[in-house]
């Protein structure tokens, strides 16, 4: 029998014998096939965009507003028979609170109480009226404002104001790690000089930082 021709191949499902004229295939050949670069994409965090996105956006001090109402007991009051100035600390740090994490979007904690100031006393029976709103907002903390009235619980009229307060909150994620928060973008003429008093509060608290540094 003679020498097989070069090229032939055996037909795919073909019966034995049953050749066809054709080009090897590559790996016969000694020929790879061309290269396949395989390109890893690096996964990005979408925490990070969030945050990114949450910077860009605005929010007004309007839609941060929190008001608690609550009428003050015996269990309330001091040796004085007035009430206790840390029950109305807690109602301050619990709307102040409130009005930062709506800001934020996020839970907030307590970072600092920059100024409180007691006005007046209450008194058991007073309803005491906590209301508290985003003054300035930093890129992941918050000044807030709070101010704190008492009425008679079962008489109408205008409210004695007894309290005022500024508290800073930062925003934090899951991890406890401090969150971008949204700017604060004022509106009205009061939001304006709020805005611009905080400002002044956190230039003093900055100086008195590098200060004692």
């Amino acid at each position: 029998m003679g020498p097989r021709r070069a090229g032939r191949r055996r037909r795919a499902g073909g019966a034995l014998g049953d050749w066809t004229e054709g080009p090897r295939p590559a790996a016969r050949q000694g020929r790879r096939g061309p290269r396949i670069r395989r390109v890893r994409h690096r996964q990005e965090n979408p925490d990070h965009h969030r945050q990114r996105e949450t910077m860009d956006d605005k929010k007004t001090p309007a839609e941060s507003t929190v008001t608690l109402a609550h009428i003050m007991s015996a269990h309330d009051t001091n040796l004085y028979g007035t009430v206790h100035g840390g029950v109305v600390m807690k109602l301050v740090d619990d709307a102040a609170g409130a009005a930062a994490a709506r800001h934020a979007g996020c839970p907030a904690v307590t970072a600092s109480v920059d100024g409180m100031s007691f006005l007046a006393p209450a008194r058991v029976g007073d309803l005491l009226t906590v209301s508290a709103q985003v003054e300035y907002a930093g890129r992941t903390s918050m000044d807030v404002g709070v101010r704190v009235t008492a009425e008679r619980w079962n008489t109408s009229g205008p409210g004695t104001e007894v309290v005022t307060a500024h508290l800073t909150f930062v925003a934090v994620d899951a991890d406890g790690t401090p969150h971008a928060v949204p700017a604060l973008e004022p509106v009205t003429p009061r939001d304006k000089e709020r805005h611009r008093r905080a400002a002044e509060r956190r230039a003093r608290r900055a100086a008195a930082r590098s200060d004692g540094a």
